[in-house]
């Protein structure tokens, strides 16, 4: 069992930079993928970014490639996603999420546990 708690939301402006952290829970971190999506308002949930347990692969949505990095630190059991140039569809409830077969996934499907999201609202 993975515990999930995302933070580092908030409301900036069209330009700007956040950082979200997702610390997780057990000693298993290491062994899982971990991946982000959001989900805005009327919207489905969708992929933005994943990475390997070893952090050696990633993959990005396409709509986030070259803003979003997704970073991790085994030691400190935590996922990042940098996120620049920041624009205002990218508003939404961000999620990470744990996938126990190191899939690095692009669906919600493969992962395992899920935390309970953090509020990005970039305004215009």
């Amino acid at each position: 069992q993975v515990q999930l708690v995302e933070s580092g939301g908030g409301l900036v402006q069209a330009g700007g930079s956040l950082r979200l952290s997702c610390a997780a829970s057990g000693r298993t971190f290491s062994n899982y993928a971990m991946g982000w999506f959001r989900q805005a308002p009327g919207r489905e949930r969708e992929f933005v970014a994943a990475i390997s347990y070893n952090g050696g692969a990633t993959r990005y949505a396409d709509s986030v490639k070259g803003r979003f990095t997704i970073s991790r630190g085994n030691a400190e059991n935590t996922v990042y996603l940098e996120m620049n140039t920041l624009k205002p569809e990218d508003t939404a409830v961000y999620y990470c999420a744990a996938d126990r077969d190191n899939l690095v996934g692009g669906i919600s499907e493969v992962y395992d546990f899920w935390g309970q999201g953090t509020q990005v609202t970039v305004s215009s």
